[in-house]
């Protein structure tokens, strides 16, 4: 019957008392020590606060930098990178299907590595270098717009 509900066993539990009485156990100063900042009443210290030293926010440059709005975030190839694949002309499609790049974004040509092969690609940029050393090996580089 409804009258004879009670809670299960254990998970009613009565709240702490403090400061009612030293034979409560939580007397006297009411579990908070004894004098001191945080013994007081209505005492809590500010977000943040380090004590009375500089915070660290206002320790922190007042301006942000500079981040250009205009940069332009390239998809780097190496030589290194196009040395896997086989002599022939290559476009930005091509380079993707080879899983070079994500072309996400345009992509441009880096000098690191060496290329034996004849390649012909048409990226949106190249290093002077990367275009030498492709040069060098027989192919040739075509810079297209990035439109």
């Amino acid at each position: 019957m409804l009258h004879q509900l009670s809670p299960a066993k254990g998970s009613k539990k009565a709240r702490k008392r403090k400061g009612r009485g030293s034979g409560s156990g939580n007397g006297t100063t009411a579990g908070k020590g004894t004098k001191g900042q945080r013994s007081r009443a209505g005492a809590s210290r500010r977000f943040a606060f380090e004590g009375g030293q500089t915070p660290l926010l206002m320790r922190q440059p007042k301006l942000g930098g500079f981040r250009n709005p205009n940069r332009v975030e390239f998809e780097v190839i190496n030589l290194s990178d196009l040395e896997q694949l086989s002599a022939g002309s290559y476009d930005v499609a091509a380079l993707k299907e080879a899983q070079l790049v994500r072309a996400k974004n345009p992509i441009k040509i880096l000098g690191r590595g060496e290329v034996t092969k004849k390649l012909e690609l048409t990226v949106h940029a190249a290093s002077k270098t990367a275009i030498a050393a492709i040069e060098k090996a027989g192919g040739k580089v075509e810079i297209v717009s990035r439109i």
